[in-house]
């Protein structure tokens, strides 16, 4: 085996401050199986971070591929097994060293490029939805549904029996949402309209700002929001009486890295595979590139120009 291999890299003296170079090939620990990445998939946070990181620092969370040395202390799947895992940083390179408690084998009819779709936004909305609870013929609010994390808890929600309502600040993603499963849709600033479909047991929400705020005034007795972006705004305003009134109301903020030291990613990973391979999840895939193309895609999901989830195919 070489003792270089190719990843993407942050070099901020070119434009998009991604590109692919040479660098050392990885030696995996004990309990890490090394993975040959076929597909990775692209998130907002670790675009963000790249903005600012120091040079020759590598993003990545998501990663699907075939392991090509597994864990030598016998965990985890064989060499030449199709899996799908989650890092905390560097996912984006040829070979790439994955404990073994973050990885999740394939089924036979799941895809490298649906798999990669799967670690972040997925486990996300699989950890918001344990949040929720029983959602049987509850009512559930999504505000900034047309990203990846949105499509997921929307199908998630659907498949446990509740009635989803979405909130997009942009109409033309409303056929995107409809067709995961949103049975109405509310468009805009102002959610107010949304109040008729409730009271909601659940409220998923990553826009924070005035939409969380009048959100909040929604919710049912014993009804949690459930916090995990900010993109519209991270100062809130809330009327506080109106939700200790409520009795048993909460509002949880979730980030996923917390999640997965609580429960490791191969728990939910399994899980969401057995629904993709059964065709009740399907990933909404919007993009799919050479990784070549990094930069200009990382900046298109930036700019919010397309909804659900962009997939990268090392090459």
């Amino acid at each position: 085996m070489s003792d270089r291999m190719r990843a993407i890299v942050v070099d901020p003296n070119i434009p998009g401050r991604l590109t692919i170079k040479e660098v050392p090939a990885p030696t995996p620990t004990v309990n890490e199986a090394l993975i040959r990445v076929a597909s990775t998939s692209l998130n907002r946070g670790e675009i963000r971070r790249a903005s600012t990181a120091t040079p020759g620092w590598r993003p990545g969370w998501d990663l699907a591929g075939t392991v090509e040395k597994s864990a030598a202390d016998g965990s985890g799947p064989a060499v030449g097994t199709r899996v799908v895992g989650y890092v905390p940083s560097g996912a984006w390179g040829e070979l790439v060293p994955v404990p073994t408690h973050s990885l999740a084998e394939l089924p036979h009819f799941v895809s490298f490029t649906q798999a990669a779709t799967l670690p972040i936004a997925g486990l996300t909305a699989y950890h918001i939805m344990k949040k929720g609870g029983f959602l049987l013929n509850k009512s559930v609010l999504i505000t900034g549904a047309s990203g990846g994390v949105g499509n997921f808890a929307i199908q998630l929600a659907r498949l446990s029996g509740a009635k989803v309502v979405t909130h997009l600040r942009q109409s033309k993603y409303e056929s995107v949402v409809k067709q995961a499963g949103s049975r109405h849709v509310v468009i805009g600033e102002d959610i107010s309209s949304a109040q008729v479909y409730g009271p909601y047991h659940l409220i998923v929400d990553s826009v924070g700002g005035n939409i969380l705020g009048q959100a909040l005034n929604f919710l049912d007795s014993n009804g949690t929001a459930v916090v995990f972006g900010a993109t519209g705004g991270r100062e809130v305003t809330f009327n506080a009486g109106n939700l200790y009134a409520l009795g048993g109301a909460s509002i949880y903020g979730l980030i996923v890295f917390h999640e997965l030291k609580q429960e490791p990613a191969a728990i939910g990973l399994k899980w969401l595979l057995e629904l993709v391979e059964s065709a009740q999840l399907r990933p909404h895939i919007e993009i799919e590139a050479s990784w070549n193309e990094v930069a200009n895609i990382a900046q298109k999901l930036m700019e919010r120009s397309f909804p659900g989830k962009a997939v990268l195919h090392i090459l």
